[in-house]
């Protein structure tokens, strides 16, 4: 090889090098720019949201401002991941409007020592917001390809206090029970029998209750055995199923 060729080839090597570091440098930029857009985000959905509509508790809020919810959706829709309604999430189902999320989650009134049931995984999102809160979270989806995405999803951002189960919610999970506090993500005609025997004494389930065209979010308290009933406001949530598809 003449030398005049290997002074060539040294200039080509610096400059495709240089190139790769200057992208490299670009992506890093970006991913910070994005980053720090999506934090902006999360505080105005906090601000805006949810503590404007009444949500005051710190340990809530603060939850809400941690978990990232751009990463409980499909990519096509982080863009609007902080919005103020519900998404798609695949398999016909959606991730809750952030507000009720934390509305769900505040009325459950948490003091960080619980130990959750939650009916209806989907994203895993209300999951994670549960975990920043509570000691640990017993959560079920009957949809396997939702359950196991929402397990792989909760275990890279690492949450260690989150159980995931691919089973029926109508039945709960007995093994467990009985349960601090129960947060259904899901709409059943009737509140179902096992979950009200694996509430503990002193403990809050809520869950949307009703037909599609007529829902209504109900807060359950155990006093004495008996479970007390308060109506919270009108939902639209995705039906509870079955394992055979059909509806409770």
């Amino acid at each position: 090889m003449k030398p005049f060729d290997k002074i060539h080839i040294k200039i080509f090597i610096c400059i495709m090098a240089g190139l790769y570091f200057s992208l490299s440098l670009m992506c890093c930029k970006a991913e910070s720019v994005s980053s720090e857009n999506y934090t902006a985000k999360r505080e105005a959905m906090v601000s805006r949201q949810i503590a404007a509509r009444g949500v005051n508790d710190p340990k809530v809020l603060e939850a809400m401002r941690k978990v990232e919810r751009h990463k409980f959706v499909p990519e096509k829709h982080r863009p609007r991941a902080y919005n103020d309604h519900p998404l798609p999430i695949g398999d016909g189902q959606t991730i809750s409007q952030p507000y009720i999320v934390a509305l769900m989650t505040d009325a459950l009134e948490l003091d960080g020592s619980e130990k959750i049931l939650e009916i209806g995984t989907g994203s895993g999102y209300q999951a994670a917001v549960l975990a920043e809160i509570c000691k640990h979270v017993y959560t079920i989806e009957i949809v396997e390809s939702l359950g196991k995405r929402a397990e792989k999803t909760l275990s890279e951002l690492g949450y260690d206090n989150i159980s995931v189960k691919i089973g029926d919610g109508y039945k709960g999970w007995k093994a467990h029970s009985p349960f601090d506090a129960i947060i259904v993500t899901c709409a059943p005609a009737r509140i179902p029998e096992p979950l009200k025997r694996q509430l503990a004494e002193g403990g809050r389930m809520i869950i949307p209750v009703g037909e599609s065209y007529a829902q209504e979010l109900v807060l359950l308290t155990k006093i004495k055995g008996k479970v007390k009933k308060q109506s919270i406001t009108p939902v639209r949530f995705v039906p509870m199923v079955g394992k055979d598809g059909t509806t409770y």
